[in-house]
């Protein structure tokens, strides 16, 4: 299945040009946004809206941010496709399914949210894992993965709305960086990626190319990530948690890059 489509239509110029001109014939590149069934031993799970690549980084990814399983538990990784999406079955040692009748996700798990369906606050908001504090990177190693990030999106190249996850070395410079219409699940890629491949998680930082809301944390932190940058300005709840994580966030902006270190709270 494609990452993206071409559609036409009929392109209306600004209101605001110099020289009114007539509507025109023109076709744009759309991200594909698909459905994704969860499933593990075969049993449903959760129901993600996701483009599909790199389904089975995204699969391994989100069962270990989700904390229903370590990677090694992770026994294969089944992919089918249908008429209507695809069919992830994750197959895991059962004593590791059991926990998941609280756990499962009862809503579609939207393509802008990381935690539709769940089904208790405590799982909305769960308390992050704590992370080890590595030294925080200067600020050009910062600016080296920010800059590098674009070139590198390639879906996004095509049609100009998906979110990317990079994964960098302590230096900025980007090992390896993975797409998706849900900055969540380009995350999931990431994370699951990188432990495929044997990447340490806990060097180095992440960068992502949206803002940080919480459940951005939440995942990170599960994998022991030091550092998330992010593009835009973290949710004021996402800088709580990665405190009380012991995780250092970042920010762009056009004045520089803003860093929120644990305990750094205005008046502290």
């Amino acid at each position: 299945m494609p990452t993206s489509h071409r559609y036409s239509g009929r392109l209306h110029p600004s209101a605001t040009a110099s020289v009114p001109q007539a509507a025109s014939a023109h076709t744009w590149t759309l991200a594909a946004e698909t459905p994704a069934a969860v499933l593990y031993n075969g049993a449903f799970f959760a129901v993600m809206m996701a483009t599909p690549a790199d389904l089975a980084d995204f699969a391994a990814g989100f069962t270990v941010t989700e904390g229903i399983a370590a990677y090694p538990d992770i026994q294969d990784i089944r992919i089918a496709e249908n008429l209507d999406g695809f069919l992830i079955n994750i197959i895991i040692p059962p004593e590791r399914q059991a926990s998941l009748d609280t756990r499962r996700r009862v809503l579609t798990g939207r393509s802008g949210c990381g935690i539709c369906g769940a089904q208790t606050l405590d799982a909305a908001v769960a308390r992050p894992r704590p992370v080890q504090r590595r030294p925080v990177p200067k600020a050009q190693c910062l600016l080296n993965a920010y800059t590098a990030l674009p070139g590198l999106q390639i879906i996004n190249r095509e049609n100009h709305s998906t979110h990317a996850a990079g994964l960098a070395d302590a230096n900025g410079t980007l090992l390896m960086v993975r797409e998706d219409i849900g900055r969540h699940n380009a995350l999931d890629k990431l994370i699951g990626a990188a432990l495929t491949a044997g990447r340490a998680l806990t060097e180095g930082f992440v960068v992502v190319s949206s803002r940080c809301s919480m459940e951005l944390v939440q995942k990170a932190a599960m994998v022991g990530v030091p550092l998330l940058a992010s593009v835009s300005a973290p949710t004021a709840l996402a800088v709580r948690l990665a405190a009380e994580a012991g995780m250092v966030l970042a920010a762009s902006s056009r004045e520089g890059v803003m860093v929120f270190e644990p305990g750094a709270e205005a008046g502290q």
